[in-house]
């Protein structure tokens, strides 16, 4: 990578990793997904109840992988043959996980998680229930504001999103959002995250990659 960008994306990095501690959010930063495998190995104990979030970012990575061939009790909701009803269950079962891990839509370098979510099965998890919340982001993901952070999901994060679950919706088709009412809207529940009430009970891991959507 050139030096310049690099100096760039370090000092964005250290500024949000320092805010996210001023928000009770610990922030850590690896280099690539070998060195974020690792750090997530070290974050689960074995024997950890571990539930995920719909993210792109966790496949790309390898962290679906891990799960699955780890010492977890994974509540997986990608295995093959799950009904709709199982995977409600594992909905539910994601509040009582010992870790729930996801991607987020945008970090802010305030330290503020921004996300929008379809039905909430992602966002609520982060709010309350599992006593450990790990988010994975890479550093294309780091935008100035919320302001921002709405903008980039809406017509970047959430068309590609809705393009790769077929979706009948206006953005899956434009590329851009225009606040429809479609009945396949996948934008629905809007949730930042500014401060966490149990310190490092969030962690956000900032890979140095081009994560995700």
């Amino acid at each position: 990578m050139d030096k310049v960008i690099s100096w760039y994306i370090k000092n964005k990095v250290e500024k949000t990793i320092g805010n996210l501690e001023k928000n009770n959010i610990c922030g850590l930063f690896v280099n690539n997904n070998f060195e974020l495998r690792e750090k997530i190995k070290q974050l689960i104990p074995d024997g950890s109840r571990v539930g995920i979030g719909d993210s792109v970012t966790l496949f790309d990575t390898g962290i679906v992988d891990l799960l699955r061939n780890g010492s977890y009790d994974f509540l997986d909701k990608y295995k093959d043959g799950i009904t709709s009803e199982e995977k409600k269950q594992l909905y539910q079962a994601n509040f009582s996980a010992d870790t729930f891990l996801s991607g987020t839509s945008a970090l802010t370098e305030h330290g503020e998680l921004s996300n929008i979510d379809g039905n909430g099965s992602r966002v609520a998890p982060m709010i309350y229930g599992p006593a450990q919340v790990i988010i994975v982001v890479g550093v294309n993901k780091i935008v100035s504001d919320l302001a921002e952070a709405e903008k980039r999901v809406r017509n970047y994060a959430a068309p590609l999103d809705a393009k790769r679950l077929n979706k009948n919706t206006p953005c899956a088709t434009l590329g851009y959002c225009v606040d429809c009412k479609s009945p396949e809207r996948i934008c629905n529940t809007f949730v930042v995250i500014k401060r966490q009430f149990t310190k490092d009970r969030i962690k956000v891991i900032i890979v140095n990659e081009q994560l995700g959507y």
